[in-house]
Order: C-alpha cells, then sequence, then structure tokens
C-alpha cells in the first residue's frame, strides 16, 4: 500500500528539501490505456454508482489501468448490494474502505504513495512565483 503512520506532507509544504524516504520509484511499461472507463451499472445503488463515476473525474484515474477499473466495478458492485440489502456489514465497509484506498481515492492515500495531484492554475502560480523572484534577485544585483 504505502508507508504507516501519520499521513506526509506535501512537498511544498516540506521544510526540508533533502530526498525523501522511501525507496526510488520503480518503473514499468503502462498497459493498453482505456479511452473511457467501463459505464456504471444502471441497477447499482445511487451511492455505489456516485463513487465509481466520481472515480473517472477525480485526477488520479490518470494512472489507472483496465485492471483497476475492473476492481473498481467489482467494489461498486459489492458496495451496492450491501446498501441494498439494508443491512451494512461493518467488515464489509472496512473491506470496501480499503480497496478504495488501494484506487487512491483519498488525499492521504495519495499522498502516502507520493502521489500530488495539482490544479492547471496551481502550477501556473508557482511558474510565476518563480520568475518573479528571479526578477527580484537580478534587479537586486545591479542586472
Amino acid at each position: 500500500m504505502g508507508t504507516r503512520g501519520p499521513i506526509p506532507k506535501r512537498s511544498e509544504e516540506r521544510r526540508r528539501r533533502n530526498k525523501p524516504s522511501g525507496g526510488d520509484i520503480t518503473k514499468a511499461a503502462r498497459g493498453t490505456r482505456l479511452a473511457r472507463p467501463p459505464a456504471a451499472d444502471r441497477s447499482w445503488h445511487r451511492l455505489a454508482r456516485y463513487w465509481y463515476e466520481s472515480l473517472a473525474k477525480s485526477g488520479q484515474s490518470e494512472f489507472y489501468e483496465p485492471s483497476d477499473w475492473a476492481t473498481a466495478r467489482i467494489w461498486a458492485e459489492i458496495l451496492s448490494r450491501q446498501l441494498q440489502s439494508g443491512r451494512i456489514s461493518a467488515q464489509m465497509v472496512a473491506a470496501w474502505s480499503a480497496a478504495a484506498t488501494e484506487l487512491l481515492t483519498t488525499e492521504g492515500a495519495r499522498r502516502r504513495m507520493r502521489l500530488e495531484l495539482q490544479d492547471a492554475t496551481e502550477d501556473d502560480d508557482v511558474s510565476a512565483g518563480v520568475v518573479t523572484a528571479l526578477d527580484e534577485y537580478r534587479r537586486a544585483l545591479g542586472g
């Protein structure tokens, strides 16, 4: 899964800029990308359908492989059956929560895996701040 313990801070919130612990990232070739994720089943409970559809709108879904979407469909089906039964099992909720974490559906899960999602405007603001700082350094040096 990721690291245990408290949720790591975002990289811009870290005081120390040295290499974070956790080792190197292993990279592998990407599988076949799906143009669109499989549609949600209309028979699912509305909350299960909402959760599944929200995955496609979330930033981490850019990294989903077909197997991730298959996993999400299975868990949406299980969640739907639990919600429709009227009796929700605490053990099933815990299992579903762990599966949702595996799919990086929460900010904490993404940080533990060292994945940070940024708004496009956030990235532009950071770039603008760097340029402004460089201009100030040039002026201070008389350039």
